[in-house]
């Protein structure tokens, strides 16, 4: 089904500086309820409190990806490429906007607490009462299924999947190049323009013309580092440990009973992992940094200290380990109780691996669908068997264990505790 809107719809865009909408399935997507919500969700997290410009919105990275599919798709029906299935192509524009539409307020570390996982909210909200929903079913009654087979990575052609779910697809191609806008860094640039002329659509894959194999190495440069100096920046990191702490200690306060001064719709669904769609949509970055605001007026010390921590930007501190020291950590956390301090609360040892985001390793299982090369004599090969870059960066493992703790507390403290534990926590000038 193609129903072309009557004139073409254009979002400026500091990224891809314009957006186009041509069909009148995706215009009326993009003014659904449920898409509109993720203005009010922030793309990046508590990315802002260590990059302040980080405020951009899973609604204009969903824009973008969607509007990288788009340009894909245009060049394969330009070059009326035949592996191309040209009667998925509203199918690709759908799943590519719709993906992160399931994306909660802070949401790493909402679905580490709660067991959620946005993709699962994705599909839920596709396939669910919804205004998203009754969009779709203008199409055909089975495309919502369609969609969310797509987002699920569980739709029948990969070639489908991977231009929304692969290690070289419009979603990552967007968050690398908006994030690093946004964040005023650089590490994320990469030839958007040039990977796109290279991508052809080939044996039910979506390859990469071996010519083009530089600048996915500059893509894939620039995502290494986007890793390790934003997504794994470990004041972010802090901020997250710190976010996490509180919704645990809400979710145990509220399990033991404890009256709350502030309860409002839908956290009682949220503590007891029974949320509905409507619920769902309730649950915003605004609602949440109400809820903070609130929490930080409650009777329970840690829950109040907590949110107060941060939303005063009151970060813990960290140490890097060399290595993971058990014995240690215990002391440590024996020491923390001596000074009535909760070590589940207050100390936190974080490792970059634990994180959603990840680097290109080759030949993983249940990884995303890896990048092809295609060579003149239509061979494919998988990329790092030809390029050193890619093999090196793959191979290396930057990940540092980081030692979370509320310096500011310790030091009140400070005199209780031995030489060796205040100077593991910075207590102490070196002279």
């Amino acid at each position: 089904m193609h129903n072309p809107l009557q004139e073409e719809k254009v979002f400026k865009d500091p990224v891809h500086k314009y957006i186009y909408v041509q069909d009148q399935i995706i215009w009326a997507l993009i003014n659904t309820r449920e898409f509109q919500r993720l203005r009010r969700i922030r793309q990046l997290g508590t990315c802002f409190l260590t990059f302040h410009g980080a405020e951009h919105s899973r609604f204009s990275h969903s824009l973008g990806v969607y509007e990288i599919t788009r340009k894909i798709i245009s060049q394969f029906e330009r070059n009326r490429y035949a592996d191309w299935p040209s009667e998925e192509r509203l199918l690709c524009l759908c799943a590519a906007l719709l993906h992160d539409v399931g994306h909660g307020p802070f949401s790493h570390s909402i679905e580490k607490t709660f067991g959620t996982h946005h993709e699962e909210w994705s599909c839920r909200i596709v396939l669910g009462d919804t205004e998203v929903n009754k969009v779709l079913r203008q199409v055909s009654p089975t495309f919502p299924q369609q969609v969310a087979g797509v987002i699920a990575k569980t739709y029948r052609q990969e070639i489908v999947v991977s231009l929304v779910s692969s290690q070289l697809d419009a979603d990552r191609m967007d968050y690398l190049l908006r994030d690093a806008y946004f964040t005023g860094v650089n590490y994320g640039m990469f030839d958007l323009d040039r990977i796109l002329r290279v991508l052809r659509p080939y044996q039910g894959h979506i390859v990469v013309k071996e010519s083009g194999m530089h600048a996915v190495e500059d893509y894939l440069m620039a995502r290494y580092q986007m890793y390790w100096q934003v997504y794994f920046h470990p004041v972010t990191r802090s901020a997250d440990v710190i976010l996490h702490h509180i919704f645990e200690r809400a979710k145990h306060l509220h399990e033991e009973g404890y009256t709350f001064r502030f309860m409002l719709a839908p956290l009682p669904s949220l503590f007891a992992n029974k949320l509905s769609v409507q619920e769902y949509h309730m649950l915003d970055e605004a609602f949440m940094q109400t809820v903070l605001m609130q929490w930080s007026l409650e009777q329970d010390d840690i829950l109040s200290e907590l949110c107060s921590r941060f939303l005063e930007r009151r970060l813990f501190k960290y140490t890097t380990l060399e290595v993971m020291d058990v014995p240690m950590l215990e002391r440590l956390r024996d020491t923390f109780r001596s000074i009535g301090l909760d070590p589940h609360y207050y100390l936190e040892v974080d490792f970059p691996s634990d994180q959603s985001y990840d680097v290109y390793r080759p030949g993983e299982q249940d990884e995303k669908l890896p990048i092809l090369l295609l060579d003149a004599a239509d061979r494919l090969t998988e990329i790092s068997h030809k390029s050193e870059i890619v093999r090196s960066i793959s191979g290396i493992q930057m990940g540092k264990y980081h030692l979370y703790y509320p310096q500011d507390l310790l030091l009140k403290h400070a005199s209780r505790l031995d030489e060796a534990t205040r100077r593991l926590l910075g207590l102490v000038e070196d002279q």
